[in-house]
């Protein structure tokens, strides 16, 4: 129960639903709410779907690739501090490569937007991944398994619910309130992405024998 809070907790803060929710709006903002809602579905199974084959093929990317895991934790580590960063400063879409100019071009030419710009890279992006790939490392019992696929399994329920729900969202909490609910989850980030640059520093001086 402990590992499942822990890893819903940061997969929820860094993949930040939330954050989605203006882009959402304005992608839909032309569809039904039935619409609406097949998009909400369609992208939350498409990031679970990206979220199980990133924690079961990430093992064997490693060794193909010759990647340590503590190599891999400084690495993600880095780029989940530089998420949170980016939603500290209210830069979050432009961080994920995301412009209002190009989600107006978007609303106009896209026809399928579950999978990107929603599913990859606003969701599902290189810091979840490289997450999952280190719990995958860390954590090899069943039962940490099952923790660990449960946590990804409530994070895309909790995006459908917040993306079905967004322009409900978007009225009761306003661009300020999501704004501010934003740079709350930011420092959390920041923190996660440090904790795994922490933990894996200190790994490699252990096995250098200080």
């Amino acid at each position: 129960m402990e590992l499942f809070i822990l890893s819903f907790g940061a997969l929820f803060s860094i993949m930040n639903p939330l954050g989605t929710v203006p882009i959402f709006v304005g992608l839909t903002q032309n569809n039904s709410k039935k619409e609406r809602a097949g998009i909400a579905f369609w992208t939350s199974f498409n990031v679970l779907i990206i979220l199980v084959f990133s924690f079961f093929a990430g093992t064997y990317l490693l060794s193909f690739f010759g990647i340590s895991l503590n190599s891999l934790k400084i690495s993600g580590g880095l780029i989940i501090a530089s998420s949170g960063f980016a939603l500290l400063t209210g830069k979050f879409t432009e961080h994920k490569g995301m412009k209002k100019s190009r989600v107006k071009d978007d609303i106009h030419t896209r026809s399928e937007i579950s999978l990107t710009p929603l599913a990859i890279p606003m969701l599902a992006g290189p810091g979840t991944i490289s997450l999952l790939i280190a719990y995958n490392q860390e954590y090899t019992s069943m039962i940490d398994y099952f923790a660990i696929l449960g946590s990804v399994l409530a994070s895309s329920l909790s995006i459908y619910l917040i993306l079905k729900s967004s322009h409900y969202i978007v009225k009761i909490l306003g661009a300020s309130g999501i704004n501010a609910l934003s740079r709350i989850i930011g420092f959390i980030v920041i923190a996660i992405g440090i904790e795994l640059i922490v933990v894996a520093v200190i790994s490699i001086l252990k096995l250098a024998g200080f």
